[in-house]
């Protein structure tokens, strides 16, 4: 069962704002479109703490291998909460710009 762990707001820029919660963290994000990749594994997003200024993950565009269609994968590292892997996926409501990262738990 995946798990939300942010719900974020896509802005007119490409970026995305919203809250990063877990039990142990909650904290404002941004993810910002990594428009110049100096390499092409290089992420597209940088995840970044707002308060801190931190980079605190990144995230890719990767396809589906089940059906064929592109997506956000994320990781999220900070001393709280180790690494954490998740998706970006459309918010419940289905408004265009409203967005959700999932986790689904490893085990």
């Amino acid at each position: 069962m995946a798990t939300t762990i942010a719900n974020l707001t896509t802005k007119a820029d490409g970026s995305m704002e919203g809250v990063f919660a877990t039990l142990r963290v909650n904290a404002p994000i941004t993810l910002i479109p990594n428009t110049n990749k100096s390499r092409e594994d290089a992420p597209d997003y940088r995840i970044v703490n707002k308060r801190t200024g931190f980079e605190i993950g990144a995230g890719w565009h990767r396809i589906s291998q089940r059906s064929g269609e592109e997506y956000l994968s994320v990781k999220l590292e900070a001393p709280e909460i180790g690494v954490i892997f998740g998706n970006l996926a459309p918010a419940p409501g289905g408004e265009e710009n409203k967005k959700v990262i999932l986790w689904n738990n490893p085990q």
